[in-house]
């Protein structure tokens, strides 16, 4: 059974920072490209970074030059570092990953966290 586990959440300051991790635990053979989304009140599910086992990223335009993504490979852990949050960034953080079960499996399956809150505010 395949899990992946987000923490970090939490309040934060305007202006602050924090930092998210989602760790992939269970059986399975390797991961491909690791992301995290966000879903606010009312509003669609969006992307907000993506980044590929080789380390390259993408970002929403609405966060890019303030938060950063990074993954761990050895750990199988994929982070967000969110710096000067703003109120318009509060939502639930969703993390992504794409999980190949084994080595005999031809294909890579989506798996999602549970969610972690998120509130920017003073």
């Amino acid at each position: 059974q395949v899990q992946l586990v987000e923490s970090g959440g939490g309040l934060v300051q305007p202006g602050g920072s924090l930092r998210l991790s989602c760790a992939a635990s269970g059986s399975f053979h390797s991961i491909l490209d690791m992301a995290w989304y966000r879903q606010a009140p009312g509003k669609q599910r969006e992307l907000v970074a993506g980044v590929t086992t080789g380390g390259s990223t993408n970002y929403a335009e609405s966060v890019k030059g303030r938060f950063a993504i990074s993954r761990d490979n050895a750990k199988n852990t994929v982070y967000l570092q969110m710096n000067n949050p703003r109120p318009e960034d509060t939502a639930v953080y969703y993390c992504y990953a794409q999980i190949k079960i084994s080595s005999g499996a031809s294909y890579y399956v989506g798996y999602w966290g549970q969610g972690t809150q998120v509130t920017v505010s003073s």
